[in-house]
């Protein structure tokens, strides 16, 4: 028998690539890495384990992928509801933002937020904010998987003065961040309207020199649009492949307001899309057309935005979201089915993010990145099929077990490496600062 380091056999197992669900089946998993999947009988014949988990009631597939988030907006969440987007961000968030982000602020919120993604079974992230070194630092010591964006925008900042500024720090970050081993990178010009034709250029040159994707709001809402078409003469997504940074590597957030020549864009360049259903309906900035984009072959991934808009960055939720909203927006209950919902929440978003070769499904030489549901729940019983189950009823409460890299992050529902109480108390100080000055306004 060959020895392992551990053996994870669970009730069910969806492997996601491909489409099915194995019954009985088992991991074998070594140096982080999946070595075998097979019946339990067999995996257990093969192989000695030092570690052995048996999940008898469970779903064990790829760990959730969060396509589109700000961690470190989790420490504004619910500082500014109810508002429209540009009134949230002008007279809330940016003042906020103004005032207090700094390499800390950035990475207490980051741990905060990924606290709550490990606990509710996302495994990987990608990012897009402030000081991104910040929230490297926190994701590799936590022990979860990122990309993290650096961002680029116009105006000032307490990062960066402009652009060029902001392209500067990110050229000299690229090779400290490439010595962390779960942090890939990209670049992240923030919107069309917060970057100017040089910034974007930049953005564009300095991405394919280093070989990163770009990630990037793009037509979130129609006041966007409105005001492109007015500044210059055409809509932001023309503008983008006018400039040339769409292409298959490009990943453009929202994109709630398409007509026929952006489809058309979105077909030719190859773009893929994260897709942040709850955020959009919050914030009343539209619907992504998921059917049309799926019909005609563009790759969609999913995201929960920053938890000060969306408010949780629950993927379990988001992906339930997004496919009923994607059946109700179409008129037909055939689209995006449980199966294609839970690809894009595992290996689209991971295959959008630069992740694909690594992670988003279960697979001998893939990372151990894994998490199991416990369907023996009033919530999810009885199961007649499991995926449907994990995308139409299951909460991140049943997430009984999280693995990053074949390394536990959660066991039984509890964390590893984290107190949740400390932490807590490390981000009120943070809360009250924050309160007060809004309270200023």
């Amino acid at each position: 028998m060959q020895s392992v380091d551990q053996v994870i056999r669970a009730r069910w197992v969806v492997p996601v690539r491909p489409r099915t669900v194995l019954h009985d089946h088992a991991l074998a998993v070594q140096d982080g890495r999946i070595v075998a999947i097979g019946p339990a009988a067999e995996i257990l014949t093969r192989y000695t384990a030092a570690s052995m988990t048996h999940l008898d009631q469970h779903v064990l597939m790829p760990g959730l992928v969060n396509a589109h988030t700000h961690a470190a907006m989790t420490l504004m969440r619910g500082l500014a509801d109810d508002l429209p987007l540009m009134t949230w961000l002008n007279a809330h968030i940016w003042p906020v933002e103004g005032r207090f982000v700094s390499p800390g602020f950035v990475a207490i919120g980051t741990e905060l937020a990924v606290a709550e993604m490990l606990r509710g079974g996302t495994t990987t992230f990608n990012d897009m904010y402030f000081f991104p070194e910040a929230a490297a630092e926190v994701a590799q010591r936590m022990g979860m998987r990122a990309t993290i964006g650096h961002v680029v925008i116009d105006f000032p900042t307490a990062y960066a003065a402009n652009a060029d500024v902001c392209l500067q720090l990110a050229a000299d970050l690229l090779p400290r961040l490439r010595r962390m081993p779960l942090i890939h990178q990209s670049i992240a010009p923030h919107a069309p309207y917060t970057v100017g034709d040089a910034g974007l250029c930049g953005a564009r040159d300095l991405a394919a020199s280093e070989k990163l994707p770009l990630h990037m709001h793009v037509h979130e809402t129609a006041h966007e649009i409105d005001e492109a078409i007015a500044r210059d003469g055409m809509r932001p997504l023309a503008r983008l492949a006018r400039l040339g940074l769409l292409n298959q590597h490009f990943l453009a957030v929202h994109m709630t307001r398409l007509n026929e020549e952006d489809l058309a864009i979105c077909r030719n360049s190859g773009l893929q899309v994260a897709h942040c259903p709850e955020s959009n309906l919050k914030l009343a900035s539209g619907m992504a057309p998921v059917a049309t984009l799926r019909k005609q072959g563009t790759r969609l991934a999913i995201g929960t935005d920053g938890a000060a808009s969306n408010n949780d960055l629950d993927m379990l939720g988001e992906l339930r979201t997004a496919a009923l909203l994607a059946k109700g927006v179409s008129g037909d209950p055939t689209v995006f089915p449980a199966w294609e919902a839970l690809e894009a929440a595992t290996l689209g978003g991971a295959e959008a993010i630069g992740w694909g070769a690594e992670t988003g499904s279960l697979e001998p030489g893939k990372a151990a990145d894994c998490i199991a549901i416990d369907l023996d729940h009033p919530a999810t019983y009885p199961v007649y099929d499991p995926v449907s189950q994990v995308v139409y009823c299951a909460g991140r409460d049943q997430v009984s077990h999280v693995w990053v890299n074949g390394n536990p992050r959660v066991v039984e529902g509890r964390a590893v490496d984290w107190d949740t109480q400390e932490l807590f108390a490390r981000v009120r100080g943070w809360v009250e600062r924050i309160r007060e000055k809004d309270n200023d306004r």
